[in-house]
């Protein structure tokens, strides 16, 4: 590897952060990393109870401070939560301090994996499977003027093993 990388996965959720964060860092000798766990270790509880507990505003508050940590570190990826990038000044630093690549899923895709997965996931938890496809094409339309700001975009039918081959890590 040449120079340090530093790639923020950004997506909806269910887009396949997690998924193709693993096997891409992997596949590149990077350190992968799931911001959603390292809140859930800095607060010692899961996201659905600081949600439920502390509310959204106190999540968004330790996500961007969690985020920013990543400044001291190098040769990583670490996949974003949904809304990471629509809060504080989030996307800017992240297009500022690595490369951002932007996993555009189609809502079709995500309102599949999110039914099968609701329960882990706060912001849907108590929807059924329409409220879920209204949920999630709302979101990702107020949302996708963040995502679309990545340096590297990467439609659903392009995401692969070699996926991340354009950057010559």
């Amino acid at each position: 590897m040449k120079d340090p990388f530093r790639i923020f996965l950004l997506g909806f959720m269910g887009s396949g952060k997690s998924f193709w964060g693993k096997r891409w860092a992997e596949k590149h000798q990077l350190t992968f990393y799931d911001l959603d766990q390292i809140i859930q270790e800095i607060e010692g509880t899961s996201i659905n109870e600081i949600f439920s507990v502390k509310g959204e505003e106190y999540f968004r508050t330790v996500e961007s401070r969690a985020l920013k940590t990543f400044a001291f570190q190098d040769n990583f990826i670490l996949a974003c939560g949904g809304g990471t990038p629509c809060f504080y000044d989030n996307m800017d630093w992240m297009n500022a301090h690595g490369i951002t690549v932007y996993l555009n899923t189609t809502p079709e895709t995500i309102v599949e994996r999110l039914a099968s997965d609701s329960a882990h996931r706060p912001l849907i938890k108590q929807m059924d499977k329409k409220d879920i496809i209204d949920y999630t094409k709302e979101s990702m339309a107020r949302r996708v003027t963040y995502y679309l700001r990545s340096a590297l975009i990467i439609p659903e039918e392009k995401q692969n093993d070699t996926s991340l081959s354009i950057l010559n890590i």
